[in-house]
């Protein structure tokens, strides 16, 4: 998560380009807390809180608090709050232009440390795509404190992107996100064990000490891992264009890291790492489109054919992206 903090890191495209998570995602949070008897909607946490994405939708509580060690996704977060006070989802100008920025606030700070909370002052603590940097032996009992009786926890994290109309491209995206040479692959430049933690479906974060029941492990993966016990649907997912794919590509904590330590690999032909392999994926939407036979997909890293011949989907034509998400919910006895 260091790299998110850099004064390097563009925080603005970050924002712009990310996936932003579906209503239906939250009802599901807010469905299993209410399931407990008393629940309470007076304060939610949402803790690694980014550029406010999850912070926003926490509507259903009185008070509402973000916490990120990054400056500059509080920013972001900041400017996030300001437009979703002012337009409704449908972006829609409200009459209340001050109704959700007043009734949040956003703390720089740690996860595992939140002092500033009473004991007994939460009732739903919430992280999207942060759950997986945290210390769990320092935070499950930090969470138990902050808890009332009966409040819940719920974090979730969404794992290596897949484009469902071209399945053959799974081993393409999977080479470039976690092969194993750090000169042709962003696999070594991820931050560990942050990454692999995420892309194993948060199984290696502990269960909830005692205190703590109805645990749960949801994972909206479908049959993207079909080895993971009773597999949801997909829940996340985003239409946009091939230039928008490109630009989610360009928020890769790792790939900051590839260019750091590679600055040259800029201007190779055909751009840097992230474009060659966006044009590659382009070239694979081509073949799945003119409904040719799918060629056999080599790995990214052994660097054969990486910018290669034929046609490619313009720019501008629309591609779904979808992403496994994994999810823990638990709630205070």
């Amino acid at each position: 998560m260091a790299t998110y903090t850099k004064a390097t890191y563009d925080a603005a495209k970050y924002a712009a380009a990310r996936p932003t998570y579906p209503r239906q995602l939250f009802d599901f949070v807010f469905q299993y807390h209410g399931r407990a008897p008393g629940a309470r909607w007076e304060q939610a946490v949402d803790l690694g809180c980014g550029t406010g994405n999850a912070t926003i939708e926490l509507t259903p509580f009185k008070h509402i608090i973000g916490v990120e060690p990054s400056e500059r996704m509080i920013a972001q977060a900041t400017q996030a709050l300001q437009t979703r006070s002012t337009f409704d989802s449908d972006g829609n100008a409200k009459a209340d232009y001050a109704s959700l920025a007043s009734r949040t606030r956003l703390v720089h700070g740690s996860a595992e440390s939140l002092d500033f909370l009473e004991e007994g002052s939460v009732d739903l603590i919430v992280s999207a795509q942060a759950a997986h940097w945290f210390d769990w032996t320092r935070l499950w009992p930090e969470a138990a404190r902050v808890l009332r009786r009966g409040g819940s926890l719920a974090v979730w994290g969404y794992s290596e992107f897949r484009l469902p109309a071209i399945p053959h491209a799974t081993p393409l995206i999977h080479a470039y996100s976690r092969g194993s040479d750090p000169a042709t692959s962003l696999g070594p430049h991820w931050e560990q064990p942050g990454r692999t933690v995420v892309d194993d479906h948060l199984v290696a974060i502990p269960d909830p000490p005692a205190g703590f029941h109805d645990v749960e492990r949801v994972y909206f993966t479908g049959d993207y891992h079909p080895d993971l016990p009773n597999p949801r649907p997909p829940i996340l997912s985003q239409r946009t264009t091939w230039a928008g794919l490109l630009e989610y590509l360009r928020t890769f904590s790792s790939l900051h890291t590839f260019k750091e330590q590679y600055p040259e690999d800029a201007t190779r032909p055909g751009g840097g790492i992230e474009e060659r392999f966006w044009r590659r994926l382009r070239r694979e939407a081509a073949r799945t489109k003119e409904a040719a036979a799918p060629v056999q997909v080599l790995g990214w890293e052994h660097g054969v054919g990486e910018e290669g011949e034929g046609p490619m989907v313009a720019e501008d034509e629309e591609v779904t992206i979808e992403w496994p998400v994994a999810m823990i919910l638990a709630r205070k006895m």
